[in-house]
């Protein structure tokens, strides 16, 4: 009787972790409902008048919570289905709410149009047990998926296809618009102007699963094969050509929002010198940034108050040079400030050269709140890099420039000082190094990357204005270098690709393109601290805890065995 006890205990204990569960993700279903991102993502359609990106979304928490509470017992299929039920629990009991009582005066979001989303367009009385029928469907396939890795890996690439070609419609077929002939005749197959047709998922899906079959199969078993580092030289490798063909394969926005991204890169690279190498963490980056931008609109532009009228090429040495002496200056003041404080005193220097540039006093030069206009395109000879496509390969250029620079000083003498300031100024002063000249040469080439940023910017907007150089510019690079991996020139490029890059493609969502940027910061804070691609040295300094750990417990357990 005790065995059937116990056995009884361990039943109800699986259970209710499983309803558990299925209630987690039901509860996070239930905030987006509530805040208003499911009914903004039901306006988008994945597939036209089939699946939109609200229903997906309420499909893929009862799939994830169903996979989450299967176990590898036999009962691992009504677990799942349990989990689903569980995760769309809360969305049923909103919808009947809304029925019986006014929430909308309360919560704005909770509109007759989410109503209508949760009851499916069914009357109540049968809207609750298909939408309960539907969570358990959802959760009976994730437990499937998880049950058989096989399968999953056979369907996840074709699914995903379907999610991005739906998802990501009105860019894609901006980027195909320009096209016709066979291109053009697929485009119209595949979508309208509505969204992703019926039988355009289903071509989608099964082309990218049968690729996925054909080809998945031998080159995971070559990746896999192969050292780390080879493996990661090969993808980089591989989305550096995507890189430099897809701009001009894609048309102009691509290029832009390329270009953004390579902008950011160079700033990275320059904060990365400071930050990541010398420990010296600066929140007045922008005005190295600014500096940049306004010396090449002061010396070419074709408005009132330019100094001259040079061609850009003359221009853009000249910017960085006066960006390098301004990092200088700005970096007497705060020698002997370090941690928090540097970063509060920083500001300070940034919000200074901002108030200049606003004020009244420079106005006559830096053109006050109405910036300096008419700043002309580079030229190659007869050749005008007018288009953001021939832009972006200009910044692609002078990126790759600077992360050769930045990679051969971080392996040099100046870079293992820096990172011997950045461990302990005291015992790195102890060891011969020179603290103020280091200091200062990592501001002033850290502003270098940053001033020849502002000059390319100036170029691509052809004007400059005081709005453009706001605090937020600093805090976008310093969150993109944490989120690559701090001290890592990989990482200022992955970073830069997924906190600025992802966002402009998202930008048709509008403001809640910054909801799900603040998530993806608060889950990669979580998970992974030390950023997506970190420098080694930096990855042993946050694991160094775990390691000391584990070896202290195989200390205690040692006099055990013995």
């Amino acid at each position: 009787m005790r065995r059937i006890g116990i056995g009884r205990t361990g039943a109800w204990v699986t259970w209710r972790r499983t309803a558990l569960v299925g209630l987690a993700f039901g509860a996070g279903a239930l905030h987006l409902a509530a805040v208003g991102v499911l009914l903004m993502l039901h306006q988008r359609w994945i597939v036209i008048d089939t699946l939109s990106l609200g229903q997906a979304t309420v499909l893929l928490l009862a799939a994830g919570a169903g996979a989450m509470a299967a176990r590898g017992d036999g009962s691992r299929w009504l677990q799942g289905a349990l989990g689903g039920v569980c995760a769309v629990l809360p969305l049923a009991l909103l919808s009947r709410a809304m029925d019986a009582l006014t929430l909308q005066p309360i919560f704005i979001a909770l509109s007759p149009d989410l109503q209508a989303m949760l009851t499916l367009g069914l009357p109540p009385a049968a809207a609750t047990p298909a939408l309960l029928a539907l969570g358990a469907v959802a959760g009976l396939v994730g437990a499937g998926l998880r049950a058989a890795p096989r399968l999953s890996r056979a369907l996840l690439p074709g699914a995903v296809a379907v999610l991005v070609a739906g998802v990501f419609q009105e860019l894609i077929q901006l980027m195909l618009q320009q096209y016709e002939g066979p291109i053009g005749a697929v485009r119209d197959f595949v979508y309208t102007w509505e969204g992703l047709t019926q039988e355009g998922a289903i071509t989608v899906f099964l082309v990218v699963t049968l690729l996925a079959q054909l080809f998945g199969r031998a080159t995971q078993g070559r990746v896999a094969a192969m050292e780390p580092a080879r493996r990661r030289q090969i993808w980089a490798g591989i989305a550096l050509a995507v890189i430099v063909v897809l701009p001009a394969v894609a048309g102009s926005y691509i290029g832009q929002v390329l270009m953004l991204v390579g902008l950011y890169i160079l700033m990275g690279i320059g904060l990365n010198l400071e930050v990541g190498l010398a420990g010296l963490l600066d929140l007045g980056f922008v005005a190295f940034f600014a500096v940049g931008a306004y010396t090449t609109a002061l010396l070419t532009a074709d408005a009132p108050n330019a100094l001259m009228h040079l061609p850009y090429w003359a221009a853009m040495p000249v910017s960085v040079l006066l960006a390098v002496c301004v990092g200088v200056l700005f970096g007497l003041p705060v020698l002997g400030v370090r941690g928090d404080y540097l970063a509060v005193a920083t500001m300070g220097l940034g919000e200074i050269v901002r108030v200049i540039v606003l004020s009244d006093f420079g106005a006559p030069l830096l053109g006050g709140a109405q910036g300096v206009l008419h700043i002309p395109k580079p030229q190659l000879g007869s050749y005008t890099l007018s288009s953001p496509v021939a832009l972006f390969y200009l910044t692609l250029v002078a990126a790759a420039i600077a992360a050769f620079i930045a990679w051969r000083l971080e392996n040099s003498r100046l870079g293992r000082a820096w990172m011997a300031l950045r461990d302990d100024e005291d015992v790195a002063q102890a060891l011969g190094i020179n603290l103020v000249r280091s200091k200062l040469l990592a501001y002033g080439l850290g502003a270098a990357f940053a001033g020849l940023a502002g000059s390319i910017f100036a170029t691509m907007l052809s004007s400059v204005y005081p709005s453009s150089f706001q605090l937020l510019i600093s805090i976008n690079v310093l969150a993109l270098i944490i989120v690559g991996g701090m001290g890592s020139l990989p990482g200022v490029i992955l970073g830069s690709v997924v906190l600025i890059g992802l966002p402009e493609l998202l930008r048709e969502f509008g403001e809640y393109r910054y909801l799900f940027y603040g998530a993806v910061l608060v889950v990669m804070m979580r998970l992974r601290p030390e950023g997506l691609w970190p420098s080694d040295v930096r990855q042993r300094e946050l694991h160094a805890g775990d390691e000391t750990a584990a070896l202290d417990a195989g200390a205690d357990l040692l006099p055990a065995r013995e």
